[in-house]
């Protein structure tokens, strides 16, 4: 365990995670018609819930699936973002203020993707961050009310950074208290 593998990729959970990539793509195209660009926001998080169900439910976490599902993530917000800014929906300072939980949490992706034994660890248990999934719910509606340009989308920015500062705190807790423990579950 912990070795990245092609064929995960071509698995559902990668394939699910993967289509966020074309989605990406497709974003600054429609960034001007709300509506197309909310159906993409959409697909991408639906894309994004589905993966992680998938593998978990029937037996498809691997360390490739644990990797690759927050870089498409980033890369599918990196692209949403710069759109943004660049279409004057939102300040840079709005996109830094959105990017607190991808900010805290950057450091842990890169030790994931180079660690074997963090990899090991995350495929063997796999969970979901509560704090993290409100955080992107709050993502989610300030990008939307953006597109929308909508008055209350400095509000909901800031309510996301806010969530996104405690869900990167959550991520740390959980990898610090998880490093602390070997793979028998026995405190080091």
């Amino acid at each position: 365990m912990g070795v990245y593998r092609v064929r995960d990729l071509v698995r559902v959970p990668g394939l699910l995670s993967l289509s966020r990539l074309p989605l990406a793509a497709a974003f600054p195209f429609v960034a001007a018609r709300p509506g197309q660009a909310l159906a993409i926001l959409v697909a991408a998080g639906l894309s994004d819930i589905l993966d992680g169900w998938y593998a978990r439910r029937f037996g498809q976490v691997t360390p490739t699936g644990a990797a690759i599902d927050p870089v498409t993530d980033k890369l599918f917000v990196l692209t949403v973002a710069v759109t943004l800014v660049l279409s004057s929906r939102l300040s840079p300072f709005e996109v830094l203020l959105l990017s607190t939980r991808e900010l805290g949490e950057l450091p842990l992706v890169l030790w994931l993707a180079t660690s074997h034994r963090a990899r090991a660890r995350r495929a063997a248990h796999p969970s979901a961050n509560a704090p993290g999934k409100l955080a992107t719910v709050f993502q989610f509606a300030a990008v939307t009310a953006a597109l929308f340009r909508l008055r209350q989308t400095y509000g909901l920015v800031v309510v996301a950074a806010c969530l996104g500062i405690f869900a990167a705190a959550n991520y740390w807790r959980r990898a610090l208290r998880e490093g602390r423990v070997d793979a028998r579950g026995e405190a080091r």
